[in-house]
């Protein structure tokens, strides 16, 4: 080929990335907007939760009549990134809307990723076959599609980016792949400020930059960060395989899981482990958490999402893993806000082995004074949290083992 065509096809390449991204960035601005509307509404009328066995059963229902390939969310993504397996159809996006929305509205524990990857991958794809783009340009438009769509929702381009690639397994990076997906998550980001949506902004204070016996503090709570989320994934895991074993129908799944949110919420006493939880998240900055905020977190989340609720796994992580940080501060004499950050990408970390798009994520939420520790606990916990994560693929433990030996030799 020669320079200018090199040239022409870059060019291209970039503009696709920036026309994925104000179609992510504009698509995400709704769904935030809407989601803090539910979520009031739902705060101003607690007899919503009621409602939450029929609303779980109406959008299993909608999504056995209509859903087809769009049902099976995030795995068909990565399935056509990874092997070019399947198409992604337009529906799949409104139908994860308009899910975590109800889920929102009715009580339901869970997040904001994953109706933001099927959002940005759906739109990707439309626009793809809309300007009859070659298979082989496909997977890396679907990459653009999840950097755009993570980047708008939580305000991390950058992080976007490395995750788009470092969960979907994209074996071969070269930079202009990595511009493209950077140029998506940048455009998204922007796009979702221009609409209007905004992102909420935590301090972990200010720390030193090497301080030996804090770090060590963080590895050892980085240890139990892992463990944890090892704990989730397989919880996770075990109740959407028992439920499927035991009640073949999804509609009848979502309304028992509906009824065991109940059922949790007046066991519990309280309504703070609905929807997203954001005080609880705020609150872990600010003072030391209960010690059993992050167990009730992981409870709701783990019946919420396994019984087949439309949503995301990775803000109730950031709020479980915030909520355990806090409370493990008072244990290792650290500081509470620290330690609730770096528990925040840390779960994640471990439960995506998604690494370096966390501590990418960590540094855009917090600024670069803890990199260290930041970069030591997600490292960890990745490694700790076993082979299985939520994506089911992404970096390989060699990859890791590899990352965690240059660690070991800076130090």
């Amino acid at each position: 080929m020669k320079p200018q065509n090199n040239l022409g096809a870059a060019t291209i390449r970039l503009l696709l990335g920036a026309a994925v991204g104000v179609a992510c960035g504009t698509a995400a601005a709704l769904f935030l907007h809407v989601l803090t509307s539910v979520t009031a509404v739902r705060e101003g009328h607690p007899w919503l939760l009621w409602l939450l066995p029929v609303g779980g059963a109406c959008m299993s229902w909608i999504y056995m009549r209509w859903g087809r390939q769009a049902a099976q969310g995030n795995p068909l993504l990565f399935a056509s990134i990874r092997g070019g397996e399947g198409d992604i159809p337009l529906r799949m996006g409104p139908m994860a809307l308009l899910g975590t929305w109800m889920t929102h509205l009715l009580g339901g524990s869970a997040g904001r990723e994953g109706t933001a990857l099927q959002l940005g991958g759906s739109l990707a794809a439309w626009i793809g076959r809309l300007l009859r783009v070659p298979p082989t340009e496909s997977r890396l438009l679907l990459l653009c599609g999840i950097s755009g769509g993570f980047g708008a929702v939580f305000g991390t381009p950058v992080a976007g980016a490395v995750f788009a690639f470092e969960v979907a397994g994209f074996r071969v990076l070269t930079p202009l792949r990595l511009l493209s997906a950077l140029t998506a998550s940048f455009v998204g980001h922007v796009t979702a400020l221009a609409w209007g949506a905004s992102h909420t902004h935590y301090s972990i204070g200010p720390v030193p930059f090497a301080d030996l016996g804090l770090l060590l503090r963080v590895a050892l709570a980085a240890v139990a960060f892992g463990l944890l989320a090892r704990l989730f994934v397989r919880l996770l895991a075990s109740l959407r395989a028992l439920l499927i074993r035991h009640v073949p129908q999804i509609v009848w799944r979502s309304v028992i899981g509906g009824l065991l949110v109940i059922g949790l919420t007046y066991v519990c006493g309280s309504r703070d482990y609905l929807g997203l939880s954001l005080p609880l998240l705020s609150s872990s900055f600010d003072a030391q958490a209960e010690g059993d905020a992050f167990v009730w977190k992981l409870l709701f989340t783990v019946v919420t999402l396994g019984s087949g609720y439309p949503g995301g796994e990775v803000t109730p992580l950031f709020v479980i893993g915030a909520a355990f940080g806090s409370f493990l501060a008072g244990m290792l004499s650290a500081p509470p806000a620290l330690l609730a950050g770096v528990g925040m990408v840390s779960i994640f970390a471990g439960a995506a082995r998604a690494p370096l798009a966390c501590f990418a994520l960590g540094i855009e939420l917090f600024g670069g004074g803890g990199a260290l520790y930041l970069l030591v606990s997600c490292v960890l916990s990745a490694l700790l949290a076993g082979s299985s994560g939520l994506y089911h693929r992404s970096v390989p433990s060699s990859a890791l083992r590899r990352i965690g030996q240059t660690i070991q030799r800076l130090k």
